[in-house]
């Protein structure tokens, strides 16, 4: 009978390390993906922030194309070149 008593302790010990170990590792692979999954969202803020710099340097460059394309000394050229010119005051009609 005292045989048969250790025999239980023994497995209800050996079960509950098992479970000790088994919850162990469930919380050491929870632990690793969340890592793995802060690095790979910390990567994917540094190449958001990259692409919003070079956006923004593309963005400043259209804004100064934009200026250089609504000068009034270039369009005036262009008309110039395409042989247009200023009205005369008597081919000029006011709408009331």
């Amino acid at each position: 009978m005292t045989n048969r008593k250790i025999s239980i302790k023994r497995r209800s010990s050996t079960a509950v390390w098992v479970v000790f170990i088994v919850v162990f590792m469930a919380e050491l692979l929870v632990y690793s993906w969340c890592r793995v999954q802060y690095m790979h969202i910390g990567y994917g803020i540094i190449e958001a922030g990259q692409e919003h710099q070079r956006l923004t340097a593309v963005l400043n460059e259209l804004k100064i194309e934009q200026a250089r394309l609504r000068s009034p000394e270039r369009i005036r050229r262009i008309a110039r070149e395409r042989g247009l010119v200023m009205p005369d005051p008597s081919q000029v009609v006011v709408m009331p």
